[in-house]
């Protein structure tokens, strides 16, 4: 079982072999390209639609977690003095956020009710190199040991 939100999201994409490497909060140094970043602590908001009772103190909480997963690609590589070749996996980002969307994460510590993907932007960056960022919606119950000091 993952300890977290990004934990969870790791283990569906080592999952499905997709022969791309998966950390969190970042690539080790040296990486090279392609490799998928998982990013969690985004904005979590409450589950206006699926909360419980605020008058019973052990009703569920339920929450909206914000997370992104970033793709960093190669873009091309170069195969002769003025030309190049495409070395970007074209439809890589969407099947990750297809495998993504409406997932349950059941690695996940607490109960995911949904997975909703929000976006996909695809943006060049620097030195030859192209990032999609997936945002998905998490919503899941909020752990009392999230709250709670042990």
């Amino acid at each position: 079982m993952a300890a977290s939100t990004s934990g969870a999201i790791k283990a569906r994409l080592e999952s499905l072999a997709f022969g791309v490497p998966v950390f969190r909060d970042g690539p080790r140094e040296g990486q090279a390209e392609p490799y998928i970043v998982v990013q969690e602590g985004l904005p979590a908001g409450l589950d206006r639609a699926g909360m419980g009772d605020f008058g019973d103190p052990d009703a569920e909480i339920t929450i909206v977690e914000t997370v992104v997963v970033d793709l960093v690609q190669q873009a091309r590589v170069k195969t002769g003095a003025r030309t190049t070749r495409v070395t970007e996996r074209y439809g890589l980002a969407e099947a990750i956020a297809a495998a993504l969307h409406g997932h349950p994460l059941p690695a996940h510590p607490a109960k995911v009710t949904a997975v909703r993907l929000q976006d996909i932007d695809r943006i060049p960056i620097a030195d030859n190199r192209v990032r999609h960022s997936i945002t998905v919606q998490v919503h899941r119950v909020l752990l009392r040991e999230e709250v709670v000091p042990q």
